[in-house]
């Protein structure tokens, strides 16, 4: 017989009536249970089916009665389907906390609920009076150095990075026009995960994987069907990045910057390209009248860990005039990010 899920009540408690403001208070517990159902691989014990919160804790070598109580909080969130036979199965948004399988999150949410980021946030009231990250001041170097100098946190970084956009990287190849052929140059593009998708869907391609020696050194380009089509090269985006290309992205990278240094990585770029070469500016753009938008969220992850920020339409085509470039349009995805395109002139 199957479980029946159990459907919270829609009527809110008189005393707590539900609402925005409550939500946004108690945030950082659901991101704290969010965390801790991951760090002890509770998504991945249900893969098979619901099971009872004795055989979960059994399993995972948790106490029954505080898991019961975590899991019952992000069942109400839609994460798990809590049954009237005490038992938790996976939703589909649940399942995506599993590790190893196509479309998993479980990497993206330790790295968003590390405590870097908790660190970070906690210092806003200061960031409001200071200007300055809470990372800076939490940890006493800039976001990115601490990565170069922590090996740990870079990996955590690199491997939450391709957790959060596998998907994304399949919408973003589908919704623009790429060559059939020439050559691609992803700066500053991870472990290349964007650029294997380009290459999978454009045959004729060819491509140039450049980041960090330490982060191209675990790509993800070695893989049937793309053998001598791709190469990688280490680097500094703010000193030279491979010339020759047809086609040049940046991925996620604009918006970690304030204007000062965009405009140092767009003049790099545009040393290493011929007029009339494209690029490729992947980045949440902002509405202008500011209408609801996720990427509003993400700017202030951009506040609280870097200096940088998301920018409207606008806003980057300034930045594109002064850096050598004409905007030529923006395309929309169906991910967070558009498309930014421009061209060398």
């Amino acid at each position: 017989m199957t479980a029946t899920p159990v459907t919270p009540s829609a009527t809110s408690h008189p005393h707590f009536p539900a609402s925005s403001l409550h939500d946004l208070m108690y945030g950082h517990i659901y991101a704290s249970a969010l965390r801790a159902v991951a760090l002890h691989g509770i998504a991945d014990l249900l893969a098979d089916g619901a099971r009872s919160v004795d055989e979960l804790a059994e399993r995972s070598g948790t106490q029954a009665v505080p898991l019961r109580r975590v899991l019952r909080l992000l069942a109400a969130r839609g994460l798990f389907s809590e049954h009237a036979d005490d038992t938790f199965g996976l939703t589909e948004t649940g399942a995506t906390l599993r590790t190893g399988v196509p479309g998993s999150r479980h990497a993206g949410v330790l790295l968003f609920t590390d405590e870097m980021y908790q660190r970070s946030a906690d210092g806003l009231v200061d960031t409001l009076r200071t200007g300055r990250p809470g990372f800076d001041a939490a940890y006493g170097v800039p976001f990115f150095t601490h990565l170069a100098e922590t090996p740990d946190a870079s990996r955590l970084f690199d491997t939450g990075m391709t957790s959060l956009t596998g998907g994304v990287n399949e919408l973003l190849a589908g919704s623009y026009p790429f060559p059939d052929s020439g050559t691609v140059v992803d700066v500053a593009g991870g472990r290349g995960g964007l650029l294997r998708e380009i290459l999978t869907r454009s045959p004729g391609l060819a491509g140039v994987l450049f980041d960090r020696p330490e982060t191209v050194a675990d790509h993800l380009l070695d893989i049937p069907g793309l053998a001598g089509r791709w190469r990688t090269e280490g680097g500094d985006l703010f000193t030279a990045v491979p010339e020759g290309g047809d086609l040049y992205l940046l991925k996620n990278i604009l918006h970690d910057w304030p204007d000062d240094d965009c405009l140092r990585v767009l003049g790099t770029v545009r040393r290493a390209m011929t007029p009339g070469t494209r690029l490729l500016v992947i980045d949440a753009v902002l509405p202008a009248d500011g209408a609801p938008h996720p990427a509003f969220a993400l700017d202030i992850v951009m506040l609280m860990m870097l200096q940088g920020r998301e920018r409207t339409a606008v806003e980057f085509e300034g930045l594109l005039d002064r850096s050598g470039f004409r905007l030529r349009r923006v395309v929309s995805t169906p991910a967070l990010t558009s498309i930014v395109e421009a061209e060398a002139v």
